[in-house]
């Protein structure tokens, strides 16, 4: 086999790995009704498309041939796939407006109370100040405000109160009428989270924060307020450095831009310790 070809067998350990990860996934495409055959034909676009994309050869033409040997794909699906690419709807490639506003509002310190919650804002005010109009104006300006409002109303998003005055819903931002909302972040949280995952494991530097705290043997009583005390500190986390990055993205806008991007993550887990496959400690 050509040494520039990686070689058969992966080790046993990310058999085990790739299950775990698996499992949570496949549970939600059978709930989804996305059967085998389908993530079957999403898997052979895929390692075609990451193969031709992540993994060409210096100076040399990439080959039908070579993509096969590289995903196992035959010959005549490589060869159909590039000649036609998949196509993919523009409008899901982006995130959905009403995401965008609600993130703008859990986490602008304009938008945030003393105690750093969204704090409830007029529908409309003079300009610089704070309002439900400027809000969305600020993700985009080819839409109405009292369109996102009515429709936020419709969900359950927001409210408003007796003044007047619109007030987010936070718990329950993103119901299940928002499923597009979520299934985006979904995509791309997930997505950035094995990115820095697999970049520890494949040894590249410098190596990315990918940690977790993890304990079995609680009580339901006891998982609910550490769930109270993650929200808590996860958010103040998450809008430090909110805070930081519109800074400094200001600063590098001045300066001509960098061209980086980054996230950073947070979520709390509770289950049963039926469903945990990983067979780790019982404390962290």
């Amino acid at each position: 086999m050509p040494n520039d070809l990686p070689q058969p067998g992966p080790r046993p350990a990310v058999l085990t790995a790739l299950r775990q990860v698996l499992r949570p996934l496949v549970r939600f495409l059978l709930d989804q009704g996305f059967t085998f055959p389908m993530l079957s034909r999403l898997l052979k676009e895929v390692y075609v498309e990451v193969a031709d994309r992540e993994l060409p050869l210096e100076g040399r033409a990439q080959t039908t041939t070579r993509l096969s040997l590289l995903t196992g794909v035959h010959r005549k699906d490589v060869k159909r796939l590039k000649e036609q690419p998949v196509a993919v709807d523009p409008s899901q490639a982006h995130a959905p407006l009403g995401a965008l506003i609600a993130v703008r509002w859990t986490s602008e310190e304009a938008y945030l109370d003393e105690q750093g919650r969204p704090r409830s804002l007029l529908r409309r005010a003079p300009p610089g100040e704070p309002s439900f109009e400027a809000l969305v104006a600020e993700v985009s300006t080819d839409i109405r405000a009292r369109a996102v409002l009515d429709e936020w109303l419709r969900l359950g998003v927001a409210r408003l109160d007796d003044q007047g005055r619109v007030h987010l819903q936070v718990d329950a931002f993103v119901p299940e009428s928002g499923f597009d909302e979520k299934t985006w972040f979904f995509g791309r949280n997930t997505r950035d989270h094995l990115l820095a995952a697999t970049h520890n494991l494949r040894g590249d530097t410098p190596s990315m924060p990918d940690r977790a705290v993890y304990y079995s043997g609680l009580s339901e009583a006891s998982t609910e307020e550490l769930a109270e005390l993650a929200e808590k500190v996860g958010m103040e986390a998450l809008q430090t450095l909110n805070r930081r990055a519109r800074t400094l993205k200001q600063r590098d806008r001045r300066r001509g831009g960098g061209g980086r991007r980054m996230t950073l993550g947070f979520y709390f887990f509770r289950g049963s310790e039926e469903d945990d496959d990983s067979q780790e400690p019982a404390d962290g």
